[in-house]
């Protein structure tokens, strides 16, 4: 069973930074893809970004340009770095992974931008 624990959500103010992470409970060397999704109230889940193993990215176009996903392999954790936050950006973001044509889903973490 594969356990992925986010960490790192809070309040911000708009325009400003924080960090997420993502640490999973096995080995992610031979993981290909990681990512973040993020469900704001009253909306469906929306994919936000993913990383693969030999490092490429990719982005929603909402959020390309301020957020930047990696991985520390090492440590089996994931990260998105979110700056110049909006309030649009208000959600819970949840990391996933799949393995084996299973998904895996973490817990959730809340992040909220508001003055």
């Amino acid at each position: 069973q594969v356990q992925l624990v986010e960490s790192g959500g809070g309040l911000v103010q708009p325009g400003g930074s924080l960090r997420l992470s993502c640490a999973a409970s096995v080995s992610i060397f031979s993981i290909n893809t990681m990512g973040w999704y993020r469900q704001a109230p009253g909306k469906l889940r929306e994919w936000v970004a993913l990383i693969t193993t030999p490092g490429s990215t990719d982005y929603a176009d909402s959020v390309k340009g301020r957020f930047t996903i990696s991985r520390d392999n090492a440590k089996n954790t994931v990260y998105l770095q979110m700056n110049s936050l909006k309030p649009e950006d208000t959600a819970v973001y949840y990391c996933y992974t799949t393995i084996r044509g299973s998904v895996y889903w973490g817990q959730g973490t809340q992040v909220t931008v508001s003055s």
